[in-house]
């Protein structure tokens, strides 16, 4: 069975067009080869096909349909390595907007890692592909067990909940794993266990918590050095 994925629009397909990344298929129209081919000959492995406008309608999974699409591979599946980095951990993150938010947080702050709980939304999701604009080519993205995955990295780990200490107190550290638990029932217990840090961001107002990747935001600007 081939394992592939799409990546629809013009920013995100030329995002992975200007990388060294492999393409299985472009399908584009007419009028958007003839602007790209210096960049779509940079993948002579990719087959192209040239597509109406209600072609492309036919096969997009967007409101709005572009005038690219790609169909990628699947990126080889990896063992998490043991390095002096930065990781996030999600566990059983289930929304996609979130999850490609999350990798492109990643990718803003430099993190190459990142580990996924086996019960987080699939990252190859369209709606998150196109959330994540291209960064899943700069992060290397991982499935584990994060009670397996966690204690054979030595970096101190972060666990975010609201029972947490003060995050503009813990300082700024040259590595760890930021854990970012599920939308609505936070980080499981066996994982909050793994933790060696419990942090949150101090609340001044009424709102009952913050959005999952709004908060890996806030975090990695307040733990990562600057």
């Amino acid at each position: 069975m081939h394992r592939q994925f799409i990546a629809e629009g013009s920013k995100v397909a030329l995002e992975w067009l200007h990388s060294d990344m492999p393409i299985d298929t472009i399908v584009a129209t007419a009028e958007w080869h003839a602007a790209n081919t210096h960049v779509i000959a940079r993948h002579p492995e990719a087959a192209v096909h040239i597509a109406s406008d209600d072609d492309l309608t036919a096969l997009s999974a967007l409101h709005t349909p572009s005038q690219v699409l790609l169909v990628l591979p699947y990126a080889a599946a990896k063992d998490v390595p043991n390095v002096n980095e930065w990781y996030l951990a999600l566990d059983d993150i289930q929304d996609p907007g979130n999850m490609g938010t999350l990798i492109r947080i990643a990718d803003w702050f430099g993190i190459r890692h990142l580990v996924c709980s086996p019960n987080c939304v699939d990252v190859y999701n369209p709606k998150v592909v196109q959330s994540a604009m291209g960064s899943h080519i700069r992060v290397n993205i991982y499935e584990a067990p994060l009670a397996d995955a966690l204690p054979a990295l030595s970096a101190p780990k972060f666990a975010a909940t609201l029972s947490g200490s003060d995050v503009y107190q813990a300082g700024t550290h040259e590595s760890g794993v930021l854990i970012i638990g599920n939308e609505s029932k936070g980080i499981s217990p066996q994982v909050m266990a793994l933790a060696t840090h419990w942090v949150t961001i101090p609340r001044t107002g009424g709102a009952e918590s913050l959005n999952a990747a709004v908060s890996a935001g806030i975090l990695c600007a307040l733990l990562l050095p600057r």
